[in-house]
């Protein structure tokens, strides 16, 4: 194999075996991560923009006290874990279903009301990011799902990083026109952004491959879709029915990732609440222009560090390490933020961590989980992620209130699991990993064994099936 093919096997994951394949992945990579990216980034452009604007002129303007503003997030995170309900795309079209979502929070941003509208923003917001997941694990083959998950989870931290941009041009070009805030204009123009994209999903965005109809995929291509994934995923649609109930809680995966996706809530807090924004408002000497632009730098880091390493467990077929990694990296930065005598710009780089970096990770591994069962997949990525978001509502109130800023003492304090015993949280979060890999390996022996007993079978019943029936006449001769 040539060099320049081993960096495109690593990079983009290996050559399709046919041009029928390989135009047909070419397709499925345009119009899915297309709308899938454009929905996520305006997802997260809603959610950063709360943020931007509490220290962009909001605080002030709405005598916001104490933890107010974590308790907007707080209500957001509620309508979310509400509105988890990821089976609802195996009976309601996901063209349909996330489009209309994404209309009714893009309405929502014109409001006024934040409590209320936060909620109602949170409930239609739940189904992007389990729901495409789902998607992505009912296309993708298992060597090729890391690192699309990573593009999906890095358009969100796009729409993150535009968010701080916008926001400090907003404030610089429009504050006071119309007689309107900045930090006002930032919601108009993030729903004038929304709206558009919802409708090119009503227009392009497929089902699942047995139950998509879009004009882009001929016949043909519609099913070798699903005969590409045979072996890999389930792509049968199956009815809903108790025996799914029975046959989530009676295995280990449900158990095993909802903890799996809980701890990891506790990292994924210090990147999902504007620290480093509060922290340069509360110390002062920094205007509101670069309060907005400079934790973008911390975004665009996380950008690069999700990709990197989505790319790298494509590879190496081993998801768990990447999650360490993302833990020994938030220890350092919490040190570097404790010792408040550090320099500035030691300080600067501790909050450009990597708690996102295991995310995509996460997720395409549950997906390669459970790729045997569609439904149980459908479950098994959202109430995980339910279980994240449970932590996530009152972690930022108890850990990461606005009073505590700029230090946020507590919050960092918790992320070291209160040093020096902070290497318990590493071997906390390996061993529950160790043990998710030790039983999908197992099963996944199993399964194989299973598979090869079967084709023995059906080999066998071939060859008899072959073998001429002499008649009595014959026999006699």
């Amino acid at each position: 194999m040539s060099f320049p093919t081993r960096i495109r096997n690593f990079v983009w994951g290996e050559v399709p075996p046919s041009k029928q394949e390989a135009k047909l992945l070419l397709k499925i990579d345009w119009f899915i991560l297309s709308y899938c990216c454009l929905v996520y980034f305006t997802n997260y452009l809603d959610r950063a923009n709360i943020n931007n604007a509490y220290v962009s002129g909001m605080k002030q303007e709405l005598s916001m006290e104490g933890t107010d503003f974590n308790k907007i997030n707080t209500i957001f995170t509620c309508g979310y874990i509400v509105g988890e309900y990821n089976l609802i795309l195996q009976v309601v079209p996901p063209r349909i279903w996330l489009p209309l979502c994404q209309i009714i929070w893009g309405v929502l941003t014109f409001g006024r009301q934040i409590y209320a509208i936060r909620f109602f923003q949170g409930l239609a917001e739940s189904s992007t990011f389990v729901g495409t997941h789902y998607i992505l694990g009912s296309w993708y083959k298992p060597a090729e799902l890391g690192k699309r998950s990573a593009i999906f989870t890095s358009s969100g931290l796009a729409g993150t990083l535009f968010s701080g941009v916008l926001q400090g041009s907003v404030y610089k070009n429009l504050n006071g026109t119309a007689g309107r805030s900045g930090w006002r204009w930032l919601f108009i123009i993030d729903g004038i952004i929304t709206l558009p994209i919802a409708f090119y999903g009503f227009w392009l965005f497929p089902d699942v491959p047995a139950t998509t109809k879009v004009f882009y995929l001929n016949e043909e291509e519609r099913k070798l879709a699903s005969a590409r994934l045979q072996g890999h995923v389930e792509v049968a649609h199956s009815p809903l029915s108790w025996k799914l109930a029975k046959r989530v809680l009676t295995r280990w995966r449900w158990y095993a990732c909802s903890l799996l996706f809980a701890i990891s809530g506790e990292t994924e807090s210090f990147g999902s609440n504007n620290l480093m924004g509060q922290w340069l408002e509360a110390i002062g000497g920094y205007s509101v222009e670069q309060t907005d632009y400079y934790p973008a730098g911390v975004t665009a880091f996380g950008i690069c560090s999700t990709l990197v390493c989505a790319t790298w467990t494509d590879y190496t077929r081993v998801r768990w390490p990447v999650l360490v990694y993302m833990s020994i990296a938030c220890i350092i930065a919490s040190i570097c933020i404790l010792v408040w005598g550090s320099p500035i710009g030691l300080k600067f780089f501790a909050y450009c961590e990597c708690s996102y970096a295991g995310q995509a990770t996460t997720f395409a591994w549950a997906n390669q989980i459970c790729a045997d069962d569609s439904q149980e997949r459908a479950i098994v990525l959202v109430r995980p992620f339910m279980w994240n978001n449970v932590v996530n509502a009152w972690w930022s109130i108890v850990f990461y209130p606005a009073t505590d800023a700029p230090k946020f003492k507590k919050g960092f304090v918790d992320l070291l699991h209160h040093s020096p015993c902070f290497l318990c949280l590493i071997a906390r979060l390996s061993q529950l990993r160790a043990v998710v890999w030790f039983l999908e390996r197992r099963e996944h022996r199993f399964r194989h064994k299973l598979q090869e007993e079967e084709n023995d079978s059906l080999e066998a019943t071939h060859v008899s099936e072959k073998i001429p029936v002499r008649s009595e006449t014959e026999k006699d001769v």
